[in-house]
């Protein structure tokens, strides 16, 4: 985690830089414990789009979090999160949401990986979801980042409804079972996302 001295006030919530609904759920139910309202960026007009000209997650994270706080004058929490496949070089990587094309769905984005590893055996099909979370002030000032990974590999078909993106294709090794058959709670302590908020709690709390 990278600590800054900026100040930031969490007492009215605190702003989730996405309108990805499977995101925004999972952060919310990691954060209800805290005791931090939170709010996409579905509820505020002036929220900007933010182009992701990054070529990492965590550069990423880190614009939409400063873009976002700057435009809406108050804190956001922003990640970059998305699947990176060792047979593959890394890819989707940074491009995990648009795999497929710019307008790409996650279905269409799940077919394109199964083709690309139609060939590949089971034994070099690992792959790890990656998240990188950044912090802003309401300056824009990162305050701190924070990230997490989960393990696994890539399976040869879908299994389960839970879960987005690529998580019925991702098979979680030690439960012999995709993020579309875990459950949300076992996933919240286990995902790459729940290891990268875990490891930016306590910066929150400081500013409840």
């Amino acid at each position: 985690m990278m600590p800054s001295s900026a100040s930031i006030d969490l007492s009215r919530g605190l702003v989730l830089g996405t309108r990805n609904a499977g995101k925004l759920r999972e952060l919310a139910a990691l954060l209800t414990p805290l005791g931090i309202r939170c709010e996409s960026l579905d509820s505020y007009p002036a929220a900007v789009e933010v182009e992701e000209t990054g070529t990492t997650f965590a550069e990423n994270a880190a614009l939409k979090a400063s873009q976002q706080a700057i435009a809406l004058g108050t804190p956001v929490l922003a990640e970059d999160s998305g699947l990176v496949v060792d047979a593959l070089g890394g890819r989707p990587g940074v491009y995990s949401a648009r795999f497929a094309g710019p307008e790409s769905d996650d279905q269409a984005n799940n077919r394109l990986l199964l083709q690309e590893l139609a060939d590949v055996p089971d034994a070099k099909r690992a792959a790890h979801y990656a998240c990188h979370m950044a912090l802003a002030a309401a300056d824009g000032t990162v305050v701190a980042t924070a990230s997490g990974e989960c393990h696994g590999r890539i399976a040869r078909e879908a299994s389960g409804s839970g879960g987005f993106g690529y998580d019925p294709l991702f098979l979680v090794l030690e439960y012999h079972r995709s993020f579309g058959e875990i459950s949300g709670e076992v996933k919240s302590m286990i995902s790459h996302r729940g290891r990268a908020l875990r490891a930016m709690v306590a910066t929150l709390r400081q500013h409840r």
